[in-house]
């Protein structure tokens, strides 16, 4: 993230918009929560609002306005617009909606600044036949005649059309109905009003206290958009009581600034046109608008600050909503943390207080090495010792492998048992949160055999780099005799021994039995290698199993830790709150110097 800038530094807001970009573009909020849903379409609507609007009119402040005409469906808009420019442009009709598709009028001398993308540049263009700029017949209908390059089949499309009847440095957005039946419509036409200078708001008599359009009313005066009403369709003697309730609507949203200009209800012409007086003093104000080039920088300015504030504003409710999931993850992950932690904790217990000496184990060692001559000559001079334990290794019929199977059945087992407990803990806990159970839903059941052959092949690598370990502490010539009498098979499994050595777990007669054979182990490794080597030994190999099992419980864990990575990959919530924070105090009160003013 940039370095924070002074206060009124507007040479720090590319960069600055650039992070706020970034950070609303890392938040995608996975979780199944109640905000989370508000808060992926209120971060959608915060980065259309930065991509529509204030970039492009930061970049270029002497653009002409851009007035969205919008409104209830069958308020009246497109007649307006038709009204407005002189000529029928827009198309008008009983259909509902008519206006499927926006289109954006400005006079002939403006193309160049509708044309690329700096306005709306998700939309992608067709620019229309135009009229002939020296009040020659006007086109009845619109015609394609050229689809711009940023022309797109899979965007909206923005239509073009010049009109000379528009003054230079004013454009006007004929945009779909806000309370449009279809979807789509709704959410065009809220883009294309967050992406205006000034509103022309189109309402009738009947329904000018409609909720869907105050609610856009409301955010126009949360980002100080100019407003204008027009009250269309209005019956003989009514207009001052209607207007009086309007303007105590718009005092209450912050709008009572704004305009109203009234519209009696008339009957429309062969060309469903209204009279040109009708529109008059309308026309009139956004004329004056039009001619004063100071005048409409400070309206953009006006209207992009209010639009920081809304922005900054909104991430404040976005940071909120990434807080609450980031909680609700970080104890879906603590569960997870806490039930592996545990397994691993009950593995290595399992290898230090000798209760993988039980039962088999037990019975292969003590078949492997024998009872009471071995343990006899164990307690002789460790010379003698190796004689004996050489003799006995050379004769017995039964490998050294079937201990280290017994060994490697038994850590097994207790390895994929605490790794099902582990799995069915997080599970649990999971399962008692909405975000976790949601989350489940898209993991695989646990999958004991594929668990259990992971394991398995895990001790077995741990068994052969025991074998390795031996071989490589006797490779000095003055262990090579005894290395060779033991075998090195014999003296691994040994160290294994050593390694899961201890009375804890063991009951009755198992404690002399397994402790016997636990002295038996040491003294043959010591007899081979010698205390220090042994303790070395002993310590290399707990660590290296430690490692392993470790190992593959976060092998066994991923799929939950990848159900959260999304929200890992969140931008935090403390950053959004400062980046808001920024927003606030970036923008001066007036210029914006070294933005880029001009085409």
């Amino acid at each position: 993230m940039s370095a924070p800038s002074p206060a009124g530094d507007a040479r720090a807001l590319p960069p600055l918009l650039r992070d706020v970009n970034g950070a609303l573009e890392n938040l995608a909020f996975p979780l199944a929560l109640p905000s989370s849903a508000d808060a992926r379409a209120a971060t959608k609507s915060a980065r259309a609002q930065l991509d529509d609007y204030i970039l492009p009119r930061l970049a270029s402040l002497d653009a002409p306005l851009v007035a969205v005409v919008g409104g209830s469906t069958g308020a009246g808009k497109s007649t307006l617009v038709n009204a407005l420019v002189g000529r029928p442009v827009s198309a008008t009709g009983a259909v509902r909606p008519t206006t499927r598709q926006p289109l954006l009028l400005h006079h002939p001398d403006d193309a160049a600044w509708f044309d690329d993308a700096r306005v709306l540049p998700s939309l992608g263009r067709v620019r229309l036949a135009g009229d002939d700029g020296g009040g020659g017949p006007p086109t009845s209908s619109p015609a394609p005649v050229q689809h711009h390059a940023t022309t797109d089949p899979g965007k909206d499309t923005l239509l073009l059309r010049p009109t000379s009847t528009l003054p230079v440095g004013l454009a006007l957005l004929d945009a779909p109905d806000v309370d449009s039946i279809a979807d789509e419509n709704r959410r065009l036409a809220g883009q294309l009003l967050a992406a205006a200078d000034l509103w022309l708001f189109v309402t009738t008599a009947n329904r000018y206290a409609d909720a869907v359009p105050w609610k856009l009313l409301a955010e126009a005066g949360r980002r100080d958009v100019l407003v204008a009403i027009v009250l269309d369709r209005v019956p003989p003697g009514v207009e001052e009581e209607i207007r009086s309730d309007l303007m105590t609507l718009l005092s209450a949203q912050n709008l009572g600034h704004a305009p109203i200009f009234v519209i009696p209800e008339l009957p429309l012409g062969s060309a469903r046109m209204l009279p040109a007086d009708a529109v008059e003093p309308i026309t009139r104000w956004l004329h004056a608008l039009a001619v004063d080039a100071e005048g409409r920088r400070d309206i953009a300015r006006r209207t992009v600050q209010g639009a920081m504030r809304a922005l900054a504003g909104r991430m404040d409710g976005i940071a909120e909503a990434a807080s609450q999931e980031q909680a609700i993850g970080d104890e879906l992950r603590a569960a997870a943390d806490g039930a592996y932690r545990e397994a691993l904790r009950s593995v290595l217990a399992a290898t230090e207080d000798g209760r993988l000496l039980r039962g088999e184990v037990l019975a292969r060692w003590q078949d492997f090495v024998g009872t009471g001559e071995f343990m006899r000559g164990l307690e002789s001079r460790i010379g003698r010792a190796r004689d004996r334990v050489s003799a006995f290794f050379t004769g017995r019929p039964a490998p050294a492998a079937t201990v280290a199977d017994a060994i490697g059945s038994g850590l097994q087992t207790v390895v994929v048992e605490q790794a099902a407990r582990a799995d069915e803990s997080t599970r649990r806990r999971w399962r008692a949160d909405a975000a976790g159970r949601s989350l489940l839903e898209g993991l695989a059941p646990w999958q004991a055999d594929e668990v259990s052959a992971d394991v398995a092949r895990e001790i077995r690598a741990w068994q052969e780099d025991l074998l390795l370990l031996v071989q490589a502490e006797g490779a000095d010539k003055r262990f090579t005799a005894r290395m060779l009498s033991f075998g090195v098979n014999g003296i691994a499994v040994a160290l294994m021994v050593v390694v899961f050595a201890s009375t804890g777990g063991l009951t009755g007669g198992e404690i002399g039995i397994a402790g016997a054979s636990a002295v038996a182990g040491q003294k043959l490794l010591e007899a081979v290698f010698g205390d220090d080597a042994v303790r070395r030994l002993t310590a290399t190999a707990r660590e290296d199993l430690s490692t392993r099992v470790e190992g593959l419980f976060r092998q066994e864990r991923e799929h939950f830790d990848r159900s959260l990575e999304p929200l890992a990959r969140q931008t935090p919530a403390e950053t959004l709150r400062v980046l808001a924070s920024r927003l606030r105090t970036a923008l001066p009160p007036g210029r914006f110097p070294g933005t880029g003013d001009g085409a």
